[in-house]
């Protein structure tokens, strides 16, 4: 069997499977690969992919178990991805939220005192926890909205206040999880795998929601250009308080699986640390600091790595005191691997 080509008026049999077909193979490898290069996510993905492979092969016996993919992608990707979401929407759209680990620290309080003190049933205790991270999110919507002060002091107070009042409330000492909420916990987070199983769904309807709906289009729209938005007609203030009281929601959510996780209501749980590890998750996955783009699934892909480097590390084992600088350094060369790919792509569109 050939295949027969017209060239120069001349019919000329090439048959299968010669280098005509192998180019051909080639050209479509190329093709997919120049695809996979220009998407957002390409650099972030082979980077945790990498890291994974490298802690998996040196350390097979601790790394690759069952026990260690518990901790490492439901114990400590899934808070951080979870968080990151609502991260990336305000970052898109050219705010932050720094007090969202603080609303983790204090939404499990919410439920013990409820329950606790006020007989209030587990379920409405639960979603009351919610309740509060989505009122927080409401009022640094207000203060940097309507008030107009920048996101970044308005969360940085509220945040101070969220952690005097843990204190405060808690006469800084840890409480139990109430019993009666011990059954809906199970589904929550404190079954091994439920963080993580949360936060994929999470990270999936909100990929969704940025990339094909309506709001996803304001967000990016209000973070590119504000001015040009409002007079496009997007209600600019609408977006910012709805992406502050998602991100409220989810900083709650996560206090509560962490505290059901853990059997413990910690006053001293979550704080800036989550926030920190969420917003690096969401830079390195993409995300521009001054607003416009962004990408959720970039920054799932981005906690999972971080974890990576937490988890690797300490199976490794580097010293607490240093590990911090270790840390610090491949955020960096994570980062300037980042931006240097991102321009090697840009480079090749134009």
């Amino acid at each position: 069997m050939s295949k027969t080509t017209e060239k120069d008026g001349a019919l000329i049999g090439q048959p299968d499977g010669l280098p005509g077909s192998g180019n051909r193979t080639i050209g479509m490898l190329r093709q997919g690969v120049g695809i996979f290069g220009r998407q957002r996510e390409a650099t972030v993905l082979v980077v945790t992919v990498a890291l994974l492979l490298y802690f998996g092969l040196t350390n097979q016996t601790t790394f690759v178990s069952q026990t260690n993919a518990i901790d490492l992608f439901s114990e400590t990707a899934a808070p951080i991805a979870i968080i990151a979401v609502g991260e990336v929407l305000l970052l898109i759209c050219g705010e932050i939220d720094l007090s969202v680990g603080f609303i983790y620290t204090f939404a499990p309080f919410i439920i013990f005192y409820m329950n606790v003190y006020w007989g209030v049933p587990a379920i409405i205790a639960i979603i009351l926890g919610l309740v509060f991270g989505l009122v927080c999110g409401l009022v640094n919507g207000f203060l940097t909205v309507t008030l107009g002060l920048p996101s970044f002091i308005t969360t940085l107070g509220t945040g101070f206040i969220l952690a005097g009042m843990a204190l405060y409330f808690a006469h800084a000492e840890p409480k139990s999880i109430p019993p009666a909420t011990v059954n809906f916990g199970k589904w929550i987070g404190a079954d091994p795998w439920s963080q993580f199983i949360w936060a994929v769904v999470i990270v999936a309807i909100f990929h969704i929601v940025l990339t094909r709906t309506r709001w996803g289009l304001h967000t990016v729209a209000t973070g590119g250009n504000q001015l040009g938005a409002r007079e496009s007609g997007i209600n600019v203030s609408r977006i910012k308080y709805g992406n502050f009281m998602i991100t409220g929601v989810l900083g709650a959510l996560v206090g509560i699986q962490t505290a059901f996780y853990t059997n413990t209501i910690d006053p001293l749980a979550g704080q800036y640390l989550p926030m920190f590890y969420s917003v690096t998750a969401a830079v390195i996955g993409g995300t521009a600091m001054l607003g416009g783009s962004g990408t959720v699934m970039g920054a799932f892909l981005g906690a999972i790595a971080l974890s990576t480097l937490i988890d690797g590390f300490d199976i490794v084992g580097i010293s607490a005191n240093s590990l911090q600088i270790v840390f610090g350094g491949a955020i960096l060369l994570a980062m300037i691997a980042n931006v240097q790919l991102t321009r090697l792509r840009e480079r090749g569109r134009t």
